[in-house]
């Protein structure tokens, strides 16, 4: 997986600052305060930042922003950086900051003076998350390809803030393989190759077991069976189990759709944009990368990822409009259209979860209707509930760590229109309330006594233009809020 810049933590040393190569970073207060490491910065640069400070220009920046001083006077560097921030600045502030700076330094080693700020490892965490790219299958002249510019972080207390740094770049390296699995052309993350990536997790003390086709087959998994069966790759679960926590507490049960590739099945989805289709896997993602956060941070939690691992493909073998598939839990599903095939993935892999962990909540994520991005956009991710206080919690949560996310509606209204003439129920409703007929449906294999949100990401999981914490492409978006929701709610006290 891709690599997290390396970021060194030091005792200060303003002395440095003028042969330091790359860029060099200062902070100066909104109205205009120096601390030392910006006055020695002045007085290399023989007065510049005294001027800049006094410009109207300077009277115009907010709290968070950057304004850069190219090929410096006196320093060796090639910009100074001058992130403008508030002594109290919130940690969200701090992260915004740290991924400008990421943005601005490319390849080049950044050095930080971040003087005596006590949430200077947020500035660490947005370096981490923004300084990201996917270049993989991009071919280079050079016989090893470009490494990102390391970060040196200058603090007053340099060892307090690498230990309070080390859980949040857990966070980011989480989101970072997010990020890596739904870039990957699928191809490439073929179901086979997608297990084999999650196993190897286990190095990091996580249990992985991958469930193959007959191992579905003699559980029930009938109707995440039939969304692959078109397909050559075979269909897949795997569990990953980390127990952090108490003996014997219930977990925390984390469910993904994983679909690989969807081509929309027989329902086949317009040529133009199915090549996106290759992050319909995100909700697994956002599960592997959360998981492989908590490890990494030896959460003191006991929490439980389930991903189904699929590809819908049409062929002489693949589901039809029409027929009548018997879940895991009995009921019949009837397939009006085989490109809503994400509930069919998440219906068997929810009740599993239920039936083998009881686990203490449950939350699913997938990439899961179009109709959500016509409501939400690509700022939020749609939130469905059956419990207010898990759904509080993970709002909360998710506005805490800058991930945008709305609460939907449920209702028993809704499920007029999923009602099927032949089978229980058919998996689709139709274009009126379509991101809320799916959530419906899944809600019919969640149990009573059961908390359980669904995440409708669609909107969220990878997008045209870059956010404030990644490039354009795949975000890593719901692996930050998922960490701290277990940080927050499920995790044992020391």
């Amino acid at each position: 997986m891709s690599r997290l810049t390396p970021i060194a933590f030091e005792t200060t040393d303003i002395d440095v600052m003028g042969a330091a190569e790359g860029r060099v970073a200062i902070i100066v207060t909104p109205d205009g305060k120096l601390d030392p490491a910006a006055r020695r910065a002045n007085r290399l640069t023989k007065g510049a930042l005294a001027r800049l400070v006094e410009s109207e220009r300077f009277s115009k920046v907010r709290s968070g922003q950057v304004i850069s001083l190219a090929w410096p006077t006196g320093m060796a560097a090639e910009a100074l950086d001058v992130l403008v921030l508030d002594r109290k600045a919130p940690a969200i502030e701090l992260r915004k900051a740290g991924a400008a700076l990421a943005k601005l330094k490319g390849d080049k080693p950044l050095c930080v003076m971040a003087g005596g700020n006590p949430k200077a490892a947020e500035l660490a965490l947005g370096i981490a998350l923004r300084d990201y790219r996917f270049d993989r299958h991009k071919s280079t002249d050079d016989e090893t390809p470009g490494q990102a510019g390391a970060v040196t972080i200058h603090h007053g207390k340099a060892d307090e803030i690498s230990a309070a740094a080390a859980p949040l770049l857990a966070v980011a390296e989480g989101a970072h393989m997010t990020r890596d699995l739904v870039n990957e052309p699928a191809n490439v993350l073929t179901t086979t190759e997608f297990a084999d990536r999650l196993a190897e997790m286990q190095a990091l003390g996580l249990k992985v077991e991958v469930l193959e086709e007959d191992a579905l087959e003699e559980l029930g998994m009938r109707t995440l069976l039939s969304v692959g069966q078109g397909s050559a790759s075979p269909s897949k679960v795997v569990v990953m189990q980390w127990d952090g926590g108490k003996d014997g507490d219930a977990p925390l049960a984390l469910v993904g759709k994983g679909v690989v590739f969807d081509t929309g099945g027989i329902s086949l989805k317009p040529a133009g944009g199915m090549e996106d289709m290759t992050m319909d896997m995100g909700g697994a993602g956002v599960v592997a990368g959360t998981m492989r956060a908590l490890a990494l941070r030896k959460a003191r939690a006991n929490v439980v990822g389930l991903v189904g691992l699929v590809e819908n493909m049409p062929s002489g073998t693949a589901t039809r409009p029409g027929d009548v598939i018997t879940s895991m839990k009995g009921t019949t599903v009837e397939v009006i259209n085989t490109d809503a095939e994400g509930r069919l993935v998440l219906c068997d892999v929810l009740w599993y979860a239920q039936e083998r962990f009881k686990p203490a909540g449950m939350i699913d994520l997938a990439t899961l209707t179009g109709a959500i991005i016509i409501g939400l956009g690509h700022d939020n991710a749609g939130v469905f509930s059956n419990d207010d206080a898990l759904c509080n919690a993970f709002l909360k949560s998710a506005a805490a760590e800058g991930e945008g996310a709305w609460r939907m509606p449920l209702g028993k209204s809704y499920d007029e229109l999923i009602k099927s003439r032949i089978a229980d129920i058919k998996n689709t409703g139709g274009r009126p309330a379509g991101s809320i007929t799916a959530a419906q449906f899944l809600a019919r294999f969640v149990k009573d006594e059961t908390p359980w949100i669904h995440l409708d990401i669609a909107g969220v999981a990878s997008v045209k233009a870059e956010t404030d914490f990644a490039p354009k492409g795949a975000t890593g978006w719901g692996v930050a809020a998922l960490n701290r929701l277990v940080q927050d709610k499920f995790e044992t006290p020391e």
